[in-house]
């Protein structure tokens, strides 16, 4: 049961921790750290930790690209590189240990060329042939390929396996279009990419373009699951939402990730999203709220069985439409 992770726009992450942030201020800080990063190997890392089968399917190029190269190949973490003739991007995290608060700096990164992107989907193709979950994850270059998406999604239908796409914008549409058995926005994004403020009615949206079923991260609320398909007066098949009973303090980079990769190793068991939404949506709360007492990106607390036992899932109260 191997879940097959794709980063379109990889990070060599860096993170530091200050014990006070002041505005304008000159800190001193312990050594950066540093990891090869992007939403998709995020969750390779959560996967891999958690004794899961998984490989991790990027590209890399350029200086950063190296260093990105060589803490991957340390971490253990399977993994297959697809050089570029573009530099890997950078990501900075700094952390205010007083406040408890994370401010993120990440660049944009560049295009590769059409033929990288090929290599990058045909490499794609390959892994999916030992694959039970595709996971799509991340944000893409300026520049990209609209379709990348729709494409690396069509190919994991080909063979049979579900695929979750975390992403933004247009390509968050796309996924949906192209009947992602998942997408996974945090309510920001959803907002975003659907025009609609209120999540039930964005997740809602995602559901009538196709997609199988939306994971919405709510932040300290918790998290919104909706699937289909949904019936002739638009409701879903079910809508749940999961929260603990009191937030949690710490470091929010990753918690994302982390509930991708819980759902990608519920839905790696073959059961499909509606059947299996309350464990699901149980996993993929507990293992967000564990990325959160967690240093880095790409860990969990090892609390997150106690975490998921805490967890309220309550039903969600859907808007009226014109059949009620």
């Amino acid at each position: 049961m191997t879940v097959v992770t794709v980063t379109p726009n990889p990070a060599l992450d860096l993170t530091w921790r200050a014990e006070r942030i002041v505005p304008g201020g000159s800190h001193r800080v312990p050594a950066a750290g540093v990891r090869a990063g992007g939403k998709g190997l995020n969750v390779a890392r959560v996967l891999h930790a958690q004794g899961l089968a998984v490989r991790a399917l990027t590209t890399t190029g350029g200086a950063t690209g190296r260093i990105f190269a060589d803490e991957l190949a340390a971490s253990g973490v399977p993994h297959r590189l697809v050089p570029v003739s573009v530099p890997t991007r950078r990501s900075a995290a700094i952390v205010d240990e007083a406040l408890g608060d994370t401010s993120i700096f990440n660049e944009r990164g560049e295009n590769p060329t059409a033929a990288e992107w090929a290599e990058l989907v045909a490499a794609a193709d390959e892994e999916l042939e030992r694959a039970t979950v595709l996971v799509v994850s991340g944000s893409l270059p300026p520049g990209a390929p609209e379709a990348i998406v729709e494409v690396l999604v069509a190919a994991a239908q080909g063979r049979g396996v579900p695929a979750i796409v975390d992403t933004s914008g247009p390509a968050l549409l796309r996924a949906a279009r192209a009947g992602a058995a998942l997408v996974k926005p945090n309510r920001e994004e959803l907002a975003d990419a659907t025009g609609l403020a209120d999540p039930v009615a964005g997740a809602l949206s995602l559901l009538g373009l196709g997609a199988g079923g939306v994971l919405c991260s709510l932040g300290a609320a918790g998290m919104l699951l909706l699937a289909g398909p949904l019936a002739d007066d638009g409701t879903p098949a079910l809508a749940l939402r999961a929260r603990l009973p009191d937030p949690l303090t710490g470091n929010p980079t990753g918690a994302g990730d982390a509930a991708v990769a819980g759902a990608a190793s519920v839905l790696a068991d073959g059961a499909p999203v509606r059947e299996a939404a309350e464990r699901l949506l149980l996993r993929a709360t507990a293992w967000s709220a564990a990325a959160v007492l967690a240093p880095l990106a790409g860990e969990i607390d090892p609390a997150h069985p106690e975490l998921a036992e805490r967890l309220e899932i309550l039903p969600v109260p859907l808007p009226r439409t014109d059949h009620a």
